[in-house]
């Protein structure tokens, strides 16, 4: 689409492609949300959408993503992109910034189907989303949430070189939960190998990040050595 070139932007790794979603692969992944997340003794996210029932989650997932769609501006956007593993619509990372062309900030978030959990994807998906930040559109620190007993998330984070960046208090259920905050930045990322960013430079406006010679760093877009 000439108008709207996400439609045309993906990053692929050695084992995952991600990329804005089709009807068809919203469908699929309103699947994914239907058959579960997680344990349902537990609460991983700070808006608890998940506690539905399927029929709900999978309708709730399909609507989300037209809300991102419609409400996107350069100035406040969030790129929910479908993570897509052996052909199947495993799960989703998001990557999101307000005022990204000043605050040089983006802040990431996931889910992933429950039967896929476990096999690394979700690490491999971050740093999907961290390779599009950094590398693609020239991000200077990226942030991310988790509860304190979101261990899987947690992990995740530690494992690609975020550090705590403090505690933000929530209600969870009724009762108070914490959350930490992390945060990695550009001097600490490396690019990974095996990695590329396809369809990126017509997006680039709708992004709003820099367009001069201090968007060097999106000259790195491609495969990496």
């Amino acid at each position: 689409m000439h108008h709207w070139p996400l439609f045309s932007l993906t990053i692929t790794t050695p084992r995952l492609e991600l990329r804005l979603p089709s009807l068809a692969d919203l469908d699929e992944l309103a699947g994914r949300a239907a058959e579960g997340i997680h344990d349902p003794a537990v609460m991983p996210f700070l808006h608890p959408w998940s506690d539905a029932e399927p029929e709900e989650r999978a309708r709730s997932t399909v609507q989300y993503h037209f809300r991102q769609w419609a409400g996107w501006t350069p100035a406040a956007w969030s790129c929910p992109l479908v993570t897509v593993f052996e052909g199947q619509v495993v799960g989703v990372q998001e990557v999101e910034a307000v005022d990204f062309a000043i605050t040089r900030e983006v802040r990431t978030g996931s889910w992933l189907g429950r039967r896929f959990q476990g096999l690394g994807i979700g690490t491999e998906m971050r740093r999907a989303a961290l390779h599009l930040a950094f590398d693609g559109l020239g991000a200077e620190s990226a942030v991310s949430e988790a509860y304190l007993d979101n261990h899987a998330s947690l992990r995740v984070s530690r494992r690609l070189g975020y550090r705590d960046d403090g505690l933000v208090r929530h209600s969870r259920r009724g009762e108070l939960a914490l959350q930490q905050r992390l945060r990695l930045d550009r001097e600490e990322w490396s690019t990974p190998p095996g990695h590329r960013i396809d369809g990126l430079e017509a997006c680039l406006p709708l992004f709003g990040p820099p367009t001069g010679p201090e968007r060097a760093p999106g000259k790195r877009v491609g495969f990496s050595s």
